[in-house]
């Protein structure tokens, strides 16, 4: 979603994710997007989902976490600002609680809303979701687990990271690089392969993700090639264990009729037109 304020910002653009592969948002940026000019007023928005936080039984300093920082004011001197990193649900609660005659309070209520509809698939009994539901679900947790998985393997000395994410896709599916993937499905250039995969392709790329992450660290793979092979050994053992318990082979697995960009497109469209 491409909503902007006058900085030209929007809220994915200011959206940072830490070590962990959690995404947070600080409150400064969001201010600013929000169009508060004063952080004194923001931060009576911010007290009020606070306590809407509080009042829903959820724990307020796991979604509003302080994160004050030293700015510098002049001549050398600098003093304490207060800030928080916020959660996606602690924005949520924020655009709830905001300024509803501001245009882009009602943008950042709906980008939020989709957002944490998402996240809330988590926690609902997975076998009563949807099948688009489960890709939702499942590229979330690929997203994440590819993100742990680029830290691992920059540590091992990873540079060219096409390379090294191809190696794994060689091993399991048989040979072909992203490109043979992406081409295979009939999709655009650079569209994400990720984002037409159903869930059980998307399972199977969980699965590698998180094994050659953990082999990496376990085994302190030091060196981009012996790193590659590993990726390349893990994605060939994973698409084994598929044959081995008469699994469909990725390749064969059907792709969607849309993209979860499309799907995520249709559902903002369907929230602003409400």
């Amino acid at each position: 979603m491409k909503e902007l304020d006058n900085n030209n910002k929007s809220f994915e653009d200011i959206k940072h994710v830490d070590e962990n592969g959690a995404e947070f948002w600080y409150a400064r940026e969001l201010q600013k997007v929000l169009n508060y000019k004063e952080w004194r007023k923001f931060e009576n928005v911010i007290s009020k989902a606070k306590e809407s936080c509080k009042n829903s039984n959820i724990s307020v300093i796991d979604h509003f976490v302080g994160a004050d920082k030293m700015v510098q004011i002049g001549s050398g001197a600098k003093r304490k600002q207060k800030d928080y990193k916020l959660t996606r649900y602690a924005c949520y609660l924020i655009a709830q609680n905001g300024d509803s005659r501001k245009k882009v309070i009602a943008l950042a209520q709906t980008y939020f809303a989709v957002q944490t509809r998402k996240q809330e698939i988590s926690e609902k009994e997975y076998t009563s979701l949807t099948e688009d539901e489960k890709r939702f679900y499942q590229r979330d947790l690929t997203r994440k687990g590819n993100y742990s998985l680029n830290q691992a393997a920059k540590n091992a000395g990873v540079k060219n990271f096409d390379k090294f994410h191809n190696s794994g896709y060689k091993g399991l599916y048989n040979g072909e690089t992203a490109d043979d993937i992406a081409k295979r499905k009939g999709l655009r250039y650079r569209e994400d392969i990720l984002d037409n995969m159903g869930s059980d392709e998307l399972i199977a790329n969980l699965f590698r993700i998180s094994q050659t992450e953990q082999k990496l660290r376990k085994d302190n793979i030091k060196g981009e090639n012996e790193a590659n092979s590993t990726h390349y050994e893990v994605g060939k053992k994973v698409r084994k264990a598929i044959a081995d318990i008469g699994g469909t082979m990725p390749e064969d697995l059907p792709t969607p009729q849309k993209s979860l960009k499309q799907l995520e497109k249709k559902t903002k469209k369907t929230l602003k037109q409400k």
